[in-house]
């Protein structure tokens, strides 16, 4: 297993596995770019899957870890390039249904995804899906960054895959996928999510669902994960974030 890859949990049956791979044109900007598989008895959850320009790699780190015609699902948490931009690669090279909110089903055309058939679209309030012994949860969290959008929590593994929510844009390569000191790591969340998050109250309502849930990791979609008491920590910060909205006598 490479340096792009990590495994986050794996009980013999059930595996979460964490990828890293970046568009190469855009390495110096250091916004790290996450992809996740689930996989349970040999049946795969794709969440994230990236953009056109790193199809070849993640199919062949994902290969790594289950048979792609035994990909199930592949879920997008919101429309964004770097989240759905292979889908018209996944389209053809695997059988899984795509999962993502009901607003963005009719733009997937835009990336030559064409058989709407197969997308099984999310009803504003979530969803919970049976798979093998578990479930998944589609936790809404819209408006945080995008007004379709939800976080995925796995109830096996405990770890909410919370799209953008997390995310840090870090001043260089960090060589670990995990936040060590969150009082240093406050400075990166905070440059993201000023301007990408819609409001506080949106920020209190996702917290609010996700404190229902058992929670072991929190695993975003760009920089680093979240575990033990970061968890936490995490938590209280968007809880009181002050974001969007909040700041419209600068923005206008």
């Amino acid at each position: 297993m490479g340096n792009n890859e990590k495994i986050l949990f794996d009980d013999g049956h059930h595996k979460c596995v964490m990828f890293s791979f970046d568009d190469e044109s855009h390495e110096d900007s250091f916004l790290s770019v996450n992809q996740y598989l689930i996989v349970q008895n040999g049946v795969g959850v794709l969440i994230d899957p990236g953009s056109a320009a790193i199809f070849d790699e993640m199919y062949e780190a994902v290969s790594r870890h289950v048979e792609i015609e035994h990909i199930k699902f592949i879920f997008f948490s919101h429309q964004d390039p770097d989240v759905a931009g292979s889908i018209a690669q996944w389209g053809i090279s695997s059988n899984a249904k795509f999962i993502m909110s009901g607003l963005w089903v009719r733009f997937m055309s835009h990336y030559g995804f064409m058989d709407m058939g197969r997308i099984m679209s999310l009803a504003d309030h979530g969803a919970k899906l049976n798979f093998g012994e578990d479930f998944l949860k589609f936790v809404p969290a819209h408006f945080l960054h995008s007004p379709g959008n939800f976080s995925l929590y796995d109830s096996r593994s405990k770890i909410v895959f919370s799209g953008d929510i997390g995310a840090a844009v870090v001043p260089s390569p960090v060589g670990y996928k995990h936040v060590k000191n969150f009082a240093q790591h406050m400075e990166f969340l905070h440059a993201f999510h000023k301007r990408y998050m819609g409001s506080n109250k949106l920020c209190r309502a996702w917290v609010a669902q996700i404190h229902k849930l058992d929670v072991a990791i929190i695993a975003p979609q760009h920089g680093l994960i979240f575990e033990k008491e970061n968890v936490k920590l995490f938590l209280d910060w968007m809880n009181e974030l002050q974001c969007g909205s909040d700041f419209l006598n600068e923005l206008y």
